[in-house]
C-alpha cells in the first residue's frame, strides 16, 4: 500500500472518497479524459499566440487596402526585428526555433516519459511551457527588440512543450483498450482545436491592451491547468488498485487471436511481467510494422496543418474577403472557423475508421479530398464572408481528420500491437516517434511559408497540396493491405451493417 500512495496525486491521498470503492473505473476514466483533454487545449492555446500577432509585429499591409476595426491602423507599424523586408522570413523563423525544439525534444521526452512517472513529467513540461509563454510577452514591457531573445524563449518553451503529447496519449492509453478507440481518441483529440480556438480568441481579445497579454494570458492558463495536473490526474487504474481495461491481442502458432490481459502493477515476478515492464528502445520501436510509414505520412500532413496553425490569422489578414480587409482581431477570430472543422475532422475520421476498421483507407480518403477543398478556398474564399467560412471549415475537417488520427488511435494502436507483447510502456516512445517526426514537417512547413509567401499565396498552396500528395503516398501500402483484408473477411461487411 505505500508503494501505491507514492504513485497517487495528492488531492487522491487527502481524500479517499475519491478512490475505488467510493468511485468506479468509469468515474476515473472520464476524471483522466476530461483533465489531459484540458491540459492538452492549454497546450495548444498558448502555441496559438504567435500566429495571432504575426500581423502586429509583421510587415504592415499595404496602405491602398479597405482596413476595418479599431486596431486596424495603430497596429499595422511593426515591431522591430519583424517590420523590416525581411520581418515575414524572420517571423517563419521564430516558428522553425520553436518547431524543431519541439520536434527534437519530442523524441527524448517519449523516451524518458516510458521510464519516469507520468504525472510529475507532464506537470514539469506544462509549468516552464506556461512560465517561457509569459517570459514572451514580457518582451513586450521590456521594449525587446533582439532577434536572439525571441527565439531563445522559443527554442527553450519547444522543448517544454514536446512533454505534453507523450505524456497524455501514453496515460489515456493506458485507462483505455482498442474497442472504439477511434471515436474515443477523435473526440478527446479535439482538444487540440478547442486548444488553438481558446488561444486564438483570449490572445485577440486582450490584443488591443498590447500583444504582450496575448503570451501572458495563455502562459498562466497553462500553469493552472499543470496545478490541476498535479492535484488529481491518475497516471494507471493499477494505481488506485481498479483492473486495467486494456487488451492486448497476441496471435498465437495456430494463427488464432486471443485476449491476453496487459500486465498490472508488476506484483508477480514471472518472466513476462518483467518483459512486460521493461521500456522498448528507440530503435525497435522504429522497425514495429506501420510506424516508419505513419510517421512519414504524419510529417507532411503535420506540416500543412502547422502551416495553417501559424499562418492563417495572417493570411485572412492580407487577403481581402468581399473587396475588405478584416483587422487584426477579426482575423484572429474568424480563423477559429478552420479549428472548429477540425474538431468535426478528428471526430469523424475516428468513427469512420472504427466502422470500417482501416486507418489507412481513412486517412487515406482524407487526404485526396483535402485537396480540391483548399483549392476551392484559395481560388472562392475571398468572394463572400459566407464563402469564407464554409470552404475553411471544410479545408479544417479534411486536413485535421488523418493528422488527428494518425497522432492518436494509429499511434495508440502502434503501441499497443502484439509485436510489443503487452508492453504499455512501448506507447510513449511509439507516439513520441509519429509527432516527433510528424513535428520536423511541422517546423518545415511554417517555415517555408514564411519565405514562399512573399512570391504569392498561390505558391505557398501549391506547397500545402504538394505535401498532400507526399502524405498520401506513404499511406498507398498500408490502405492496399486493409482493403484485402477486408475483402478476405467474409464478417466484415455483416460488421459494418450491424453497426449501422
Amino acid at each position: 500500500m505505500q508503494a501505491q500512495s507514492r504513485t497517487l496525486p495528492p488531492a487522491l491521498s487527502l481524500f479517499p472518497t475519491l478512490r475505488p470503492p467510493h468511485k468506479t473505473l468509469s468515474y476515473h476514466q472520464i476524471l483522466v479524459l476530461l483533465i489531459t483533454f484540458f491540459a492538452y487545449a492549454s497546450f495548444h492555446a498558448s502555441r496559438k499566440p504567435p500566429s495571432i500577432v504575426k500581423s502586429v509585429l509583421g510587415p504592415e499591409i499595404e496602405r491602398n487596402s479597405t482596413n476595418t476595426g479599431p486596431d486596424s491602423t495603430s497596429a499595422d507599424s511593426g515591431w522591430a526585428p519583424f517590420d523590416g523586408p525581411q520581418g515575414t522570413h524572420r517571423l517563419g523563423e521564430l516558428d522553425l526555433a520553436f518547431l524543431l525544439s519541439y520536434s527534437f525534444g519530442m523524441f527524448l521526452a517519449g523516451h524518458i516519459g516510458d521510464r519516469i512517472d507520468l504525472r510529475l513529467f507532464l506537470v514539469f513540461g506544462m509549468m516552464g511551457s506556461g512560465a517561457l509563454t509569459i517570459i514572451f510577452g514580457l518582451g513586450y514591457w521590456l521594449n525587446v527588440h533582439w532577434l536572439g531573445f525571441f527565439v531563445g524563449v522559443q527554442v527553450v518553451c519547444g522543448l517544454f512543450q514536446s512533454i505534453g503529447w507523450p505524456s497524455v496519449v501514453a496515460i489515456v492509453g493506458n485507462w483505455f483498450g482498442k474497442d472504439k478507440r477511434g471515436l474515443i481518441m477523435g473526440v478527446w483529440n479535439s482538444h487540440t482545436s478547442v486548444g488553438n480556438i481558446i488561444g486564438s480568441v483570449v490572445a485577440s481579445g486582450v490584443l488591443e491592451f498590447g500583444w504582450g497579454w496575448s503570451f501572458v494570458v495563455p502562459g498562466l492558463l497553462v500553469i493552472v491547468m499543470g496545478t490541476v495536473v498535479f492535484l488529481f490526474l491518475v497516471v494507471r487504474p493499477e494505481d488506485l488498485g481498479l483492473e486495467s481495461p486494456c487488451k492486448e491481442i497476441e496471435m498465437n502458432v495456430e494463427g488464432e487471436s486471443e485476449r491476453v490481459e496487459s500486465e498490472g502493477a508488476g506484483l508477480l515476478g514471472s518472466t513476462k511481467s518483467s518483459h512486460t515492464l521493461a521500456a522498448i528502445g528507440f530503435l525497435e520501436a522504429w522497425r514495429l510494422p506501420g510506424v516508419a510509414p505513419f510517421a512519414f505520412c504524419l510529417f507532411f500532413s503535420k506540416l500543412v496543418a502547422y502551416t495553417f496553425l501559424y499562418w492563417l490569422p495572417f493570411y485572412i489578414r492580407h487577403t481581402a474577403v468581399a473587396g475588405v480587409h478584416l483587422s487584426h482581431k477579426t482575423s484572429g477570430i474568424l480563423s477559429t472557423i478552420f479549428d472548429i472543422g477540425g474538431v468535426f475532422g478528428g471526430v469523424s475520421a475516428g468513427y469512420i475508421s472504427d466502422v470500417i476498421g482501416a486507418r489507412a483507407v481513412t486517412s487515406l480518403l482524407f487526404l485526396l479530398l483535402s485537396v480540391p477543398a483548399l483549392l476551392f478556398y484559395r481560388l472562392y474564399g475571398s468572394l463572400s464572408m459566407f464563402a469564407n467560412i464554409g470552404l475553411m471549415f471544410v479545408s479544417g475537417l479534411l486536413v485535421n481528420g488523418p493528422y488527428s488520427l494518425i497522432t492518436t488511435a494509429v499511434a495508440a494502436d502502434l503501441g499497443t500491437q502484439s509485436m510489443v507483447v503487452g508492453n504499455s510502456r512501448a506507447l510513449a516512445t511509439v507516439t513520441a516517434i509519429i509527432d516527433g517526426t510528424g513535428s520536423v514537417g511541422a517546423a518545415l512547413g511554417p517555415l517555408l511559408a514564411g519565405y514562399i509567401s512573399t512570391r504569392g499565396w498561390n505558391s505557398v498552396f501549391f506547397m500545402l497540396i504538394l505535401a498532400i500528395f507526399f502524405a498520401s503516398l506513404f499511406l498507398i501500402c498500408a490502405a492496399r493491405t486493409e482493403i484485402k483484408e477486408k475483402l478476405n473477411d467474409r464478417k466484415w461487411f455483416q460488421n459494418i451493417i450491424s453497426s449501422q
